[in-house]
């Protein structure tokens, strides 16, 4: 490294931030590739059910006010793999069936910056139920620039005064991901914190993830009288730092906030924003805080500072919802921008029934522990789990051996909650580009319980998938199965297929010759 490769720059203008962007745009959804991007704690079936139940509560209050003609628009901000769009329209689904009850229309649209990401969405297989009811739409946006909601699928514009019902925002690993301000508190005065970029040599050959990870950081302030003016717009939140902070690095959301104010114009009736981030709302956890650390995982994240969205937002009359108590892993918000927001007591309910009680942050910590002590832990411990994260597939595969070890010792009606488990596991399963082959472990944990009907089902999906690389197991359990369902000439079949790709397999031969004896 030279003097030659460093260089000054505010933090909002960095070149990390087209980094970011180029990260996403050249990988589409292999970002999410064995979680090299975060996903799980984000996009698992826990939060999403959390979510729906709030959208659900919101259509509620809507109906409750007479409003139940016009379309109530989702519209998730970096939508990522995809995989939290599926399980929350998944779970709407079925509370609106369950329920009965007279409900707005709902349209929801996945967004991202990166248009590859918009065209595999729309040929993923388990969107294509709601896309098809016209449930669900997709548009590129840009949350730094755009104005307007451009629909691939209806082809509509959504602008200005469009929307009569309030919009719904969400957004997940959203606001740490985007350019930030970065202002520093000293004396009373308001800095900006700098950025000094050390770049590495023959850096256009790198990746943008490489680029990242080999960049070193120096901070240094410059007085920013601009944050003190009555005209900032954001002037009661900075005013507020002056006076509780000192020697404190903040992250300010500037883009972001803007980014909710163009969305916020969009209706008549204001928005709700149901986010979920690494990002801090109370302002204790800011005083003395050092410059931040880029979390590296192929792009990178920072930390959210919710604080100054939450008290943006109070200003003007909405109600923000947060926990009481500290989180751990990830903050789950809620923003009622709307015309007296206390008037919506299904929403603020349903916050209060799956965040504030037990929510995504407490979930996440028990399935730290459960992973660490699956060895340990019995059926129904396991099932009990299982079912508290809303049968996600990623737990089944973790303890997929686990629940084998356990069968010999389990009775029927844990037997059968299994089953019925692994059904309602594949009825809402997300497949994603390092796609599992979930029907196999489905298929084998069948067998196991000497289900073979329903191991035959699985197992097939698996084969027909994957039928270049199906390991002799399968077709043997597959020929077992056929053989117990007397279904003879199925069973001759996988067995032959079994003997190709292992001649000397004994019970194999075994059971082909008693084919030929018959």
């Amino acid at each position: 490294m030279t003097d030659h490769n460093k260089q000054r720059y505010r933090f909002s203008e960095a070149p990390i931030w087209e980094m970011q962007r180029k990260y996403y745009e050249q990988e589409g959804l292999k970002a999410w590739n064995n979680d090299q991007v975060p996903q799980y704690i984000t996009s698992n079936p826990m939060i999403a059910s959390a979510y729906a139940e709030m959208i659900f509560g919101l259509l509620q209050d809507q109906a409750n006010k007479g409003c139940a003609s016009e379309p109530v628009y989702i519209v998730e901000l970096g939508a990522g793999a995809g995989r939290l769009a599926y399980h929350i329209l998944h779970e709407l689904s079925q509370l609106r069936e369950y329920a009965g009850i007279p409900l707005p229309p709902l349209r929801y649209i996945m967004t991202d910056l990166a248009m590859n990401n918009v065209l595999a969405w729309r040929e993923h297989p388990r969107l294509q139920p709601f896309i098809a009811e016209g449930l669900l739409d997709f548009a590129r946006f840009d949350a730094v620039h755009d104005t307007v909601l451009n629909l691939v699928e209806s082809g509509l514009t959504i602008s200005e005064g469009d929307l009569a019902q309030p919009l719904i925002i969400v957004a997940n690993y959203f606001f740490d991901s985007i350019p930030q301000e970065l202002i520093y508190v000293g004396e009373g005065h308001i800095y900006e914190a700098d950025v000094i970029i050390e770049t590495p040599e023959q850096q256009d050959s790198l990746k943008p993830s490489e680029w990242l990870s080999q960049i070193e950081l120096e901070y240094t302030h410059r007085r920013a009288p601009e944050y003190e003016q009555e005209t900032y717009p954001y002037r009661e939140v900075i005013a507020i730092y002056q006076e509780q902070l000192e020697d404190s690095h903040l992250l300010f959301p500037a883009a972001g906030l803007a980014c909710l104010e163009r969305l916020n114009q969009l209706s008549h009736a204001g928005f709700l924003l149901i986010t979920a981030d690494k990002g801090d709302h109370l302002l204790d956890n800011w005083k003395f805080a050092d410059p931040p650390e880029l979390i590296l995982h192929g792009s990178f994240s920072l930390t959210a500072n919710y604080h100054a969205i939450q008290h943006a937002f109070e200003q003007r009359g909405a109600v923000a919802l947060y926990p009481p108590h500290h989180y751990k892993n990830i903050n789950v918000g809620c923003i009622l921008h709307l015309d007296q927001p206390k008037g919506y007591p299904h929403t603020r309910l349903a916050y209060r029934r799956c965040i504030e009680r037990f929510g995504p942050d407490e979930f996440f910590s028990l399935k730290e522990w459960v992973d660490g002590n699956l060895g340990s832990m019995g059926m129904q411990q396991l099932l009990s789990f299982w079912r508290l994260g809303g049968y996600d597939a990623e737990f089944f595969i973790q303890s997929a051996k686990q629940i084998v070890s356990l069968l010999p010792d389990a009775n029927d009606e844990e037997k059968q909650d299994l089953l019925r488990g692994i059904q309602l596991m594949w009825s809402s399963y997300y497949a994603m580009e390092q796609r599992y082959d979930l029907a196999l472990d489905a298929g084998l944990v069948l067998f196991d319980m000497d289900m073979y009907e329903e191991s035959k089902y699985f197992l097939e999906i698996s084969v027909n998938h994957n039928d270049e690389e199906a390991v002799s197991t399968v077709y043997y359990c597959l020929a077992i199965c056929c053989f117990e369902l007397e279904l003879e000439e199925e069973a001759l079949g996988h067995t032959r297929k079994l003997l190709e790709l292992e001649p000397d397999h004994e019970e194999a031969l075994a059971m082909l010759s008693e084919f030929e004896l018959r």
